[in-house]
């Protein structure tokens, strides 16, 4: 048998299409030009164009910047998810239109955060106040991409998922009124409850599985460090930071995967390889032009190198003991985020509640080449518009006008809130050339809206 791989060769036995699919693995789903990485965790951020990393001042800190989960007193549980839409639309060099989705009309499974904080000096420990800690679940690569059984490429891929969630449990210590400091394991690994609970890739068959429906799943576990400061320079007579600068470095991650190869849905070989998620420096800058009693304004500039040059290569292990080298070339690339944030605390219209209103934009580069692009990873360079808001209501305030938003138990809230923020992506055509599986090449487009809550609980 035969069969087109994309890589500049053929096999001719089920073993050898192992590494096809394998291959592919790596880059399975949209990751808002930037491979495979889903930027937005929590609807605070995401209605500034994920410009936070400075201010950073509620329990999901723990994904933007470690540092600042020290200004987020008491305990906090901050909880959402993100509803996708958008299309993919592809121009073969034959000519040949098609067009691809994220599974559905709303991407399926959300990706969705939650995040748990408690300052430890709330929790009695007087002596340990300056100290805060915090675990928070995210979804930070990988959604759904799902193309026609008889598109142009379908030998390359048909549809592709990498439900892979990260478990980051995260320490905070306020060292002075100016200088914070955090760290964060990273767990990036499969669940059950998510998708398949393992990353796949399909695709037809080619050659002697001309029309066979094949499959590759693969799951694993791998761990990487965040570590971060925020160092606050400036505060207002009540304390509250002015100007504040935020420094974050995420560890390069290794996730290893074991996978099995489906023809018709009976397996035929296994394999394995190294899933390399990148390393991230991110630095950013907030200030407050306005911030008093009754009312704050910032605006954040955040910028950031995603560390993709260090995937290379994907080499493939087969069972055999083989190994296939798998060239990937990837580049690293600086994302640049812009927020604000103009804020009314209890204001005389809705007494009892703090309302916020929120906008940003970001610029996101490609990290691919043309050589190696695969569309069940579109990577196209990017501008995004974001919008947003919150609402949090407290003390005698009551939420839906019938949950009283305080209350004197220890377990009940002091305050209750939410944040909404919608983002439009506005993605760059493409044409791809020379790609190492000719049928890939051609122009490329996508589209993308998203809409983002996120409920937040005070106690």
């Amino acid at each position: 048998m035969t069969c087109r791989q994309g890589y500049g060769y053929s096999v001719n036995n089920k073993g050898s299409l192992l590494v096809l699919w394998l291959a592919c693995l790596l880059c399975p789903s949209l990751g808002y030009g930037q491979a495979l990485r889903f930027q937005p965790q929590g609807a605070v951020a995401a209605g500034q164009g994920n410009a936070f990393v400075a201010q950073a001042d509620d329990a999901s800190a723990i994904h933007y910047n470690p540092a600042g989960l020290s200004q987020a007193k008491g305990v906090q549980v901050v909880t959402g998810t993100a509803l996708l839409g958008g299309s993919i639309k592809s121009n073969s060099s034959t000519g040949i239109d098609s067009r691809g989705d994220f599974g559905g009309s709303i991407a399926f499974p959300p990706p969705s955060h939650t995040y748990v904080s408690a300052n430890l000096g709330s929790l009695g420990w007087d002596r340990l106040s300056d100290a805060t800690v915090g675990i928070g679940l995210t979804s930070p690569f990988g959604l759904n991409t799902r193309y026609p059984l008889d598109g142009p490429f379908n030998t390359a891929v048909t549809s592709a998922a990498l439900p892979l969630i990260a478990i980051k449990p995260t320490v905070a210590y306020k060292i002075n009124d100016q200088l914070a400091i955090g760290v964060s394991a990273d767990i990036y690994t499969f669940a059950s409850f998510l998708g398949q609970g393992h990353g796949e890739m399909k695709q037809i068959g080619d050659g002697a599985l001309s029309g066979a429906s094949v499959e590759l799943n693969g799951t694993g576990t791998g761990a990487g460090a965040t570590v971060s400061l925020l160092y606050t320079p400036l505060r207002n007579d009540n304390g509250k930071p002015i100007a504040a600068i935020g420094l974050v470095y995420r560890t390069q991650a290794v996730v290893p995967l074991s996978g099995s190869l489906l023809v018709n849905g009976a397996k035929v070989a296994d394999a394995t390889a190294n899933l390399v998620l990148p390393q991230i420096y991110t630095g950013g800058i907030a200030i407050w032009p306005l911030r008093t009693s009754d009312r704050e304004w910032k605006m954040e500039i955040d910028v950031e190198y995603v560390g993709w040059k260090s995937h290379r290569d994907f080499d493939i292990h087969l069972s055999s003991g083989g190994v296939i080298p798998q060239p990937r070339q990837w580049e690293t690339v600086p994302v640049v985020a812009i927020g604000t944030e103009y804020k009314w605390l209890n204001p005389k219209w809705l007494p009892h509640w703090d309302v916020a209103v929120r906008s940003g934009y970001t610029r996101t580069e490609n990290p691919v080449p043309d050589r190696t692009f695969n569309p069940g990873t579109i990577s196209l360079s990017a501008n995004t518009l974001s919008i947003g808001a919150g609402f949090l209501c407290q003390g005698q305030g009551r939420f839906l006008g019938m949950v009283p938003c305080g209350g004197a138990s220890a377990f009940w809230p002091k305050a209750i809130g939410f944040d909404v923020a919608f983002q439009e992506w506005f993605y760059e055509p493409r044409t791809v050339s020379g790609n190492l599986n000719p049928t890939v090449d051609g122009t490329y487009d996508a589209y993308v809206h998203l809409g983002t809550f996120s409920a937040k609980f005070l106690f």
